[in-house]
This record gives C-alpha cells, structure tokens and sequence, in this order.
C-alpha cells in the first residue's frame, strides 16, 4: 500500500527544494492577460459543466484544392465552384455568398462579417441580404481580426458580444441562431483552450438574457500573429499547437491557413489542411464535445476568462456599444495599447519566437510606429519587426 501523502506534504517538500517558504512567487509568472495561473491545482471551486458544441465533430476544413476533394469534407471557398457534392462549405467571399447556387446535398455557413472594419458602422441591407439565403449560418461576427492585430482575449470576447448585441437590436434574438462566430487561436495552449470554452458559457449567457439557450457555432483558425517569414517549417509546430488548442477547446469547424509567409503555394496550403488530418486521426480529439473539462487548471482559467470578459463587455455597452467605441476610435486605441505590450514582450524576449527573437536573435528592421496606428485595427505579425 502507498502512504497517503497530503498536498502539504508536497508543499513542504517544494519548499525543501527551492529553499524558500514563498514558493509560490518562484513559480507563479505574470501573463499580459490579468488572469491568475497557478503552480499547481488540487481541485476547482465551481467545476463547469460538458459544454457542447454544435456539430458532433469538428469539421477539418480545406481551403478549395480539386485535387483533396476526395480528401476534405469542408472546404473554405473564395470564389464559386461547380458539381461540389456532399460537402460543407465556408463562403469566404461577400461578392460570392450574395451570388453562389445553394444545392441540396452541401452545407452552407457564411464567413462574411456585416460590420464595417474601419468604422464599425452595420450594413443592415447586407445583413438583410445574408439572413434570405439558405445558409446554416449567415452572418459571420469576425473576432480573429482583433487577435491577429493584438486584441487581448478578453477584448476578443467582450467584443464578440458586443457585436452579437449590436445585431441583435437590429435583426431580433432570433438572429442568434444564425450567427458564425470566427476567432484566431494563438500559441497561448491552455488560454486559448480556455478562450473557446469561456466563450461557450459568455454567449450562453447572453443569449438567456433574450430568453434562449443558444451554444456559439464556432470557427476557428490558426494565428498569423505569431508566424514568421523567415524559417517557414516553425510555422508548422506553432499551427499544430493551434489546431489542437481549438479541436480540445471545442470549435465546430478548424482551418489552418498557409504556414509559408513568403512563396505560399498549393503544396504548403495541402501541408497545412493536412495537419489538421494527422491530429484527429492520430488523437480523435475533434469527436469530443469538451476534451478540457474536467482539468481544475483550465476550468479555473475558463471561468476567470469569462468573468473579465463579461465585465469588460457591459462597460462597453455602457459606454454605447460596439459601433458606438469604433466610431469614437475608443476600440482601436484599447486593441493598440495591448498590442504595443505584446510586441514590447517580444523585443524583450518574454515572448519568445524560434528564429526570430531566439536561436537566433535577429536585429530589428522596424519601429513600432512603423508598424501599429492607433486609430485603426489591422493584422500586424510579431516578426514583422525583425524582417
């Protein structure tokens, strides 16, 4: 039998080691997000519940090759193509979902966001437009933008919610139902894991407030944030850790873009989907509702993500809303503040990118000021400062 060891047991004997009562402040480490981690976790106060997704099972999707059509099951298109059968399709282009043929033995899903990214002004006609087609889901609310320009995760969340209440007022709380929500995933694992959960139990919420219970259909990409000209083949173990983060965090739909930067060719973008492949058939982590629940370290993270996230929202619906801030460039000097400390991280190698501030240490070729506005959100790469 095994003697029964108590975690002050082991308190006492990580004391021991590290030489120093304070242990906690040796191996507890600052995070730009605010949230609170852990060295360890012996149980979580408020365990969440399976938070399901949509779909059964992630779908692996495949921006259009004629060639993997016998190979993927969704494609991401960009412009119309013909005799696709069986398929679900992610329409990524305004021009083609307002004109594409809808037929009986596909899927549709719209990835088009109706919110004016400049001005945040809605284009209520398109959204109109989108809600009469035979879609799924038909208007698509964009958070990835505000990830890949350096947005926090809980700015991604809280403005996520304020655009879903911005159409909300316009088109009724049935419009809930028919919303797409598209976020990035970073190479933070457990927070961006924690990202996609807390998301779930946010728009639960929200939706309960107009009398529903809707879970967020969720598609979610790989980050160009952190990926690197230079070196290309990184890009691959960085997606890789994205993919996975959003299968375990429950996304409905995953899509890898181009892990080449410089000279993206059809073999790179077959290399990418197919990482997607070799994950869910090597772990079938795409067939499990909530693959994170149950982990006292990502439940306590979820539920923290969620909490500031929510708060963060209501004090922007009180300061009008989302189109409301964009107008007044409140969003985008928030989205610039907490993108000038990522890349300040960065340059001070807190962040670290193989190849790029590490093994080696490339010089800088460019200033912040060249690269970041803060009266406008635009997709910005870490490494873009050093190439």
């Amino acid at each position: 039998m095994f003697t029964k060891t108590s975690l002050q047991d082991w308190e006492n004997l990580v004391k021991k080691q590290l030489k120093t009562d304070d242990f906690l402040s040796v191996l507890m480490k600052e995070n730009l997000e605010g949230i609170t981690v852990k060295p360890y976790y012996a149980a979580v106060e408020r365990p969440l519940k399976n938070l399901p997704k949509v779909e059964e099972s992630t779908h692996l999707v495949s921006a259009y090759q004629e060639n993997l059509e016998d190979q993927a099951f969704a494609f991401l298109l960009d412009k119309n193509v013909e005799n696709l059968e069986e398929k679900v399709i992610f329409v990524n282009n305004k021009d083609l979902a307002e004109h594409i043929s809808v037929e009986e033995n596909n899927r549709y899903f719209s990835l088009i966001d109706v919110f004016d990214e400049d001005t945040g002004e809605l284009h209520e006609n398109l959204g109109k437009e989108l809600l009469e087609k035979s879609f799924e889901r038909n208007i698509c609310i964009d958070a990835a933008l505000h990830q890949n320009s350096g947005a926090s995760i809980q700015q991604q969340l809280a403005t996520a919610l304020a655009k879903s209440k911005d159409l909300t007022e316009i088109f009724g709380a049935e419009v809930q139902k028919k919303i797409i929500f598209r976020f990035a995933v970073g190479g933070n694992y457990f927070f961006e894991i924690a990202k996609i959960r807390a998301f779930k139990l946010l728009f639960n919420q929200f939706s309960k407030e107009f009398g529903l219970d809707e879970i967020p259909y969720i598609f979610a990409e790989t980050s160009m944030r952190n990926k690197a000209a230079n070196d290309a083949e990184n890009n691959l173990i960085r997606s890789t850790l994205e993919l996975s983060a959003a299968m375990i965090g429950g996304a409905d739909a995953v899509f890898c873009n181009n892990f080449r930067i410089v000279g993206a060719n059809s073999l790179s973008e077959e290399i990418s989907f197919k990482q997607q492949i070799v994950l869910a058939y090597e772990s079938i982590i795409n067939v499990f509702d909530d693959a994170g629940n149950g982990s006292y370290y990502i439940d306590n993270i979820t539920q923290q993500f969620a909490e500031k996230s929510w708060k963060l929202f209501l004090e922007m619906e009180e300061e009008g809303g989302y189109s409301e801030l964009m107008k007044a460039g409140t969003l985008q000097k928030n989205i610039f503040d907490h993108a000038l400390e990522e890349q300040k991280w960065v340059e001070e190698g807190k962040l670290k990118l193989i190849g790029v501030n590490l093994y080696p240490k490339t010089e800088k070729t460019r200033s912040v000021d060249e690269l970041y506005n803060p009266s406008v959100i635009k997709p910005v790469r870490w490494a873009e400062m050093y190439e």
